[in-house]
């Protein structure tokens, strides 16, 4: 279960929101030398200010590869080349795209809640198998299904916390 919420916090990640983050860069790759490297692996990701992320190429010739990678990717960014270093500003959302990305975050956080009962359900039946097989009592079975109860409780109550607090980061203007 909790790799299920880190999977879901890595998600979150790359849903963009009004602010720059260097994570954002994470899924867009550049060819070097034949290879599909990610962006950091080639250059220095960093932030300018609040909404650019800056990208200084280790070598001369990737800041054109960098630069056609960022603009193919469908984040829909458009970067912007200033001797070696590339910009990339982050451009204002508008209320229905932030509104449209809500619904996003609310379809991934639904996802990660599936993927805890999921992992409830398998192990309540392993619980039911050790009962069936003599290697636990029905008391045993009592108990662990209400502690499985908890934890899953537990766990869709922090994706909650999370769906709710990135809702609120892309309605925040």
């Amino acid at each position: 279960m909790d790799q299920s919420i880190a999977a879901f916090k890595a998600n979150l990640t790359k849903i963009r929101t009004g602010r720059a983050n260097p994570a954002l860069l994470d899924s867009v790759h550049v060819d070097y030398y034949g290879a599909q490297l990610p962006i950091s692996q080639v250059a220095n990701v960093s932030l300018l200010d609040a909404r650019t992320i800056s990208i200084q190429p280790w070598e001369k010739g990737m800041g054109a590869k960098i630069e056609k990678a960022i603009r193919e990717s469908d984040l829909g960014l458009n970067p912007a080349s200033m001797g070696d270093l590339i910009r990339v500003p982050m451009p204002a959302m508008t209320e229905e795209r932030r509104k449209e990305l809500t619904k996003v975050v609310r379809g991934e956080g639904e996802s990660a809640k599936i993927a805890v009962r999921n992992l409830r359900r398998d192990a309540n039946e392993a619980v039911k198998k050790l009962v069936r097989d003599k290697l636990a009592s029905e008391d045993d079975h009592k108990r662990s299904e209400v502690d499985i109860q908890k934890v899953t409780d537990r766990h869709i109550t922090a994706i909650d916390q999370l769906v709710a607090a990135k809702e609120q980061d892309l309605m925040a203007v």
